[in-house]
């Protein structure tokens, strides 16, 4: 088998090492077929067995990726006996959890039949470009309906940099991030993760600074829309630094369990203050608090940037202050549900439930919340923010898959990671409700507060390389009012 490893590696593509293999196999029944016919029983065509076993795996391809890292995933081992229906289904879970680490552009497993009851495994597959300088280049606004509409096209509200992502340092999945902002948000960031820190594969740690200074803060909402300041000498209003480390525990495949324990620090000028007393719910123009974080992560997705089946469940709980309680002390609680139905061979129905609760009635405002922040908005009222501190948002949209394919670009692009070009396009009709609860019932926002939203619209998805999404929709909401709007994610 190392002999076509080195074949793959040094004489072979992807997609050309496949087409190998399977006319291989094709060959071999062929000639059994033949031999039979023939007479020769010496070398019988093998019927579909009851049950299988394997002898060996094999892993092509992880030119860079330890292939612990790919054996993580696998839910079957060597020498055992499986129901060979079950084995089918084991073999296609596997394909999906390999490449929702984001590491490899395509995944194959293959079973190669050996004898009447045993296979050999063959994993197949194509690594991503894992270092990716790029330029930042990015709305400081909530989404492209805020800045587009709200903020009139203002350019000064762009931020640009540059950003270094290393997706699989070392080759064993850790993941390093390294950005420097300028523009509106100025900035500095650095994330390093290692999923994996103990031989069984099952405990991780990460770690995260950031730094951020603003010349423009928001210091509210009035009508439901954000308001904005910034000083006439344009100095500096606001500054932030925040660490974090976080440690994982995977028990099972689908199932995380994560701690994080971090701490904030926020000033602000003196002006900020003279706008907004409660600013920080409290004298003197820094906040500074610890925080502790549990959350629990169930993801059964087939495709994480943009699922078509599976669910996901994340509970997560939130402590703000922890050894002193002088500047903050709260609890939030997030739940996010969300379930992706296949309906035939191109339909597929997604819906997704989250839902936010605070303990007390008001919060610093660097801590608000509501419908319009990510992820908690209602497609219709992009263009709105409806704060307070209880929220349910429910999210339904109905797709069909118009197209799917496959760009071969190997003539004008020579390198493997980049050659191939995926492109699949949905067209969706879309329902979202939900409500937010302000317990203070600020009389400006009483217009979308404490009262039960609903939109409804059309749209259409582009999905393709490297987890690139872009939604084209136009929506209606409860007021009547209709729009078009662009995002670059999925909705849930």
């Amino acid at each position: 088998m190392k002999g076509l490893e080195q074949i793959y590696r040094y004489k072979f593509s992807f997609r050309q090492f496949l087409f190998a293999v399977r006319s291989s196999l094709l060959f071999c029944g062929v000639l059994l077929f033949s031999l039979q016919a023939q007479g020769q029983d010496s070398l019988p065509i093998l019927e579909t067995p009851k049950q299988i076993r394997v002898n060996s795996i094999y892993i092509i391809g992880n030119e860079k990726t330890e292939k612990e890292i790919i054996l993580r995933e696998l839910d079957f081992v060597t020498n055992y006996q499986y129901d060979w229906e079950t084995f089918l289904g084991i073999l296609k879970a596997d394909q999906q959890k390999i490449f929702n680490l984001r590491l490899f552009n395509e995944v194959e497993i293959t079973p190669l039949r050996t004898g009447p009851e045993e296979v050999e495994v063959l994993i197949a597959v194509k690594e991503r470009w894992y270092v990716l300088p790029s330029v930042i280049f990015e709305l400081a606004d909530r989404n492209f309906a805020e800045w587009w509409t709200n903020q009139e096209r203002d350019w000064s509200r762009v931020n640009y940099g540059i950003k270094i992502n290393h997706s699989n340092v070392g080759g064993r999945n850790e993941k390093f991030r390294f950005s420097g902002q300028l523009g509106f948000t100025k900035g500095l960031e650095i994330i390093y993760s290692k999923p994996y820190i103990d031989r069984q594969q099952k405990h991780g740690l990460s770690f995260q600074l950031s730094y951020r200074d603003q010349k423009t803060v928001a210091i509210g909402s009035k009508y439901n829309r954000q308001l904005f300041y910034s000083s006439p000498l344009e100095e500096v209003l606001r500054k932030n630094f925040a660490t974090a480390l976080r440690y994982t525990f995977r028990r099972t495949f689908y199932n995380f369990h994560l701690l994080t324990l971090g701490h904030s620090t926020t000033w602000v000028s003196s002006k900020v203050l003279e706008q907004n007393p409660n600013y920080f719910l409290r004298p003197g123009n820094q906040l500074s608090f610890s925080f502790f974080q549990y959350s629990f992560l169930h993801d059964k997705r087939d495709n994480i940037a943009y699922a078509t089946k599976g669910e996901v469940l994340q509970l997560t709980a939130t402590k703000y202050g922890l050894f002193s309680r002088k500047d903050l002390d709260e609890l939030e609680i997030n739940v996010t549900a969300n379930r992706y139905i296949p309906l035939g061979k191109r339909f597929h129905f997604a819906s997704g439930l989250t839902a936010s609760w605070f303990m007390s009635p008001n919060q610093p405002y660097t801590l608000v919340r509501g419908i319009g922040y990510t992820p908690n908005f209602i497609r219709s009222y992009e263009l709105n923010v409806i704060e307070g501190q209880q929220l349910v948002v429910h999210k339904n949209s109905l797709r069909y898959q118009l197209i799917k394919t496959s760009f071969d670009l190997s003539r004008t692009i020579y390198n493997d990671q980049f050659n191939t070009l995926p492109l699949s396009i949905y067209l969706s009709g879309n329902f979202d409700q939900g409500a937010v609860r302000d317990r203070n019932r600020i009389p400006e926002n009483l217009a979308l507060t404490n009262q039960y939203l609903f939109g409804y619209g059309v749209g259409i998805d582009l999905v393709t390389g490297y987890d690139a999404v872009f939604r084209l929709e136009y929506s209606i909401n409860k007021q009547g009012l209709g729009n078009f709007f662009f995002n670059f994610k999925a909705p849930f």
